[in-house]
């Protein structure tokens, strides 16, 4: 079985196609089958003459099934080569095309995995947040069907400096403020012994009153992430009240940086396999793997388990999408609806720790 790979070996991002490369060779070990042989192929970054080369050499050593392209901006280049197959790790489409498959950990999947948890955890206000930038209407497409009660969508601005005004907003803050402010006084000029305990209590805080929702979602990332959470904090929102979830992290452990909040959840890929691909990984090559490959090192191994159930024979997109649960490294997936879902599991970051929910 001849497969080619489609990765960036040169200009900014050649670290990741090298990393994807390793990852290739540990599958390749796993698998153990020397008739399988890959056919690596530099596609820069965002250079599509360079890209439509790389295809044509591939189409030229007779290689009809595709490992990449990385980005979702190249799908529109390789859409075109209908004779071929291209399996990539993007997450940003998880639905079947005409010669395309993303196995990428996709928004609808992390929706599914959030629904079912704050459905679980009996929540009736969630507010779902994320930012106005070039991606807001690709996250507006993926929320219109959460299934959630009394939802609202709340767009903020990403520059930290307008964000906390936003959030004040949202939480109702100035009025809570004012609210404590104007019980504190009112206590103040009380002498009995429960006065004097509440207004001690009343020190501590810095607003009264509860916030309008009872969870959160923030579809957000890194620095502007971290922002938020801070925001939310700063804005006295109770976390004994109110959950608060974001999308997958990738187990991040500079998040613990964010010390503020006490709980914090996400859906994400199995912990435990996703370590134990990365220490193996690190053991063979004394590098840490980017995170993306390990979604190319489970392409490999869906397309060999694809090649042995079809006879050695793959022929479209189409004889991907069984009715079987697929179990990969990163978790089990199926094909709902002309899509591929992964099944995630959620986390909580408590105490430095990611801890499986």
């Amino acid at each position: 079985m001849r497969i080619g790979l489609l990765a960036p070996f040169s200009g900014e991002y050649k670290d990741i196609g090298q990393s994807i490369m390793l990852s290739l060779q540990l599958a390749l070990k796993e698998i153990g089958d020397d008739n399988v042989k890959i056919f690596p192929r530099d596609t820069g970054f965002n250079n599509e003459n360079k890209l439509v080369s790389s295809i044509e050499s591939l189409q030229k050593e007779n290689v009809r099934i595709v490992i990449g392209p990385i980005n979702f901006e190249d799908f529109n280049v390789v859409k075109s080569y209908k004779d071929m197959i291209f399996i990539s790790p993007s997450n940003t489409d998880p639905n079947v095309q005409n010669n395309i498959l993303s196995v990428g950990v996709s928004l609808e999947s992390q929706i599914k995995s959030i629904e079912e948890f704050i459905k679980k955890n009996n929540r009736k206000k969630t507010i779902i947040m994320y930012p106005k930038n070039e991606y807001t209407k690709l996250i507006d497409s993926k929320i219109n069907n959460m299934n959630l009660e009394k939802k609202k969508i709340f767009k903020y601005d990403p520059d930290p400096k307008v964000l906390t005004g936003d959030i004040e907003k949202l939480t109702n803050y100035k009025q809570r403020k004012r609210n404590l402010i104007s019980r504190v006084k009112m206590l103040e000029e009380k002498e009995d012994e429960a006065s004097k305990i509440e207004l001690k209590r009343l020190e501590q805080k810095y607003t009264i009153g509860k916030v309008n929702f009872d969870s959160v979602i923030i579809i957000d990332f890194g620095n502007s992430l971290k922002s938020v959470l801070t925001s939310l904090v700063y804005s006295d929102v109770n976390q004994d009240d109110v959950i608060i979830i974001t999308v997958n992290q990738w187990f991040d452990k500079s998040i613990f940086l964010e010390n503020s909040i006490k709980n914090l959840y996400y859906p994400s890929v199995n912990i435990k396999n996703f370590e134990k691909y990365t220490n193996k990984y690190s053991k063979a090559f004394g590098l840490q793997p980017s995170e993306i490959t390990i979604l190319t090192y489970d392409a490999l191994g869906l397309i060999y388990y694809i090649w042995n159930k079809k006879n050695y024979k793959i022929t479209s997109v189409k004889d991907f999408t069984i009715k079987d649960k697929i179990k990969g490294k990163i978790g089990t997936f199926n094909f709902e609806n002309g899509k591929l879902i992964q099944e995630l599991n959620m986390y909580k970051v408590s105490d430095n720790k990611f801890i499986k929910f």
